[in-house]
């Protein structure tokens, strides 16, 4: 039997990191939708080319093609002993197929872990972190380490303020793209709560869902899903 988690939490939840964990742990590639939309851009077959076609009308990817586009990664090799499922299933439709699909393979959704975060420290975790060349993080709201944070206003007043983050060596640190902007963190937290929170009812349903308490730091996460992940497999 393969080992199929579905990792689900708001942004800033710690998603990255713990998926990160479970991989190196159990050795099970993590997969997310997003990186197979847009890995379909670079291929040239004919579904890959529908697909193209479909995004750069801006329509969205019906369920039944972003279903296929799972099964697809599933059945590459590195997938064989399971996977990490990021951003999917994101309603029932997909959910209910994957279940079923799974159990075809006389396989089965092990768990789906939900990191549990108040959604007003998930803003402050996302807009307040940095990152330094060496992989190094800090944050406005919690770590500041010796960190000079500062708002820098548009040169014309057209944007809001930026935060901007410096060593103290001058060495100005790497802020996401999408954490810059308040309002886009906003929008991806109202997505969450609209689009994933409704699916928890049906993993409870089916007594696949799992809590973890997500404001607590990455190793006590960590240490609660290898728990939870034993405790799953046998």
């Amino acid at each position: 039997m393969g080992l199929y988690i579905i990792l689900m939490g708001v942004q800033g939840a710690g998603k990255g990191e713990q998926a990160k964990f479970i991989q190196q742990a159990y050795g099970i590639p993590q997969v997310s939708t997003g990186d197979l939309f847009r890995a379909l851009k670079t291929r040239e077959d004919d579904f890959a080319r529908r697909v193209q076609a479909t995004m750069a009308a801006g329509q969205l990817i019906d369920d039944a093609t972003t279903n296929q586009i799972v099964v697809e990664r599933l059945a590459q090799p590195d997938a064989a002993g399971g996977v990490i499922f990021d951003g999917y299933p994101r309603n029932e439709v997909q959910a209910q197929f994957l279940a079923d699909y799974l159990r075809q393979q006389g396989q089965t959704i092990n768990a789906v872990i939900l990191l549990e975060l108040d959604v007003f420290v998930a803003f402050k975790r996302a807009f307040g972190r940095v990152t330094a060349a060496d992989g190094s993080s800090y944050n406005y709201y919690y770590k500041t380490d010796g960190v000079q944070f500062r708002f820098e206003d548009h040169p014309d007043k057209l944007y809001p303020p930026r935060l901007v983050a410096t060593l103290p060596d001058g060495t100005t640190l790497l802020r996401r793209p999408d954490d810059a902007s308040a309002a886009a963190i906003i929008k991806r937290i109202d997505t969450y709560l609209s689009e994933t929170m409704p699916l928890l009812p049906f993993f409870e349903k089916h007594g696949m869902l799992y809590r973890v308490d997500a404001s607590r730091s990455l190793a006590e996460v960590s240490a609660d899903i290898g728990t939870l992940l034993e405790r799953v497999r046998h």
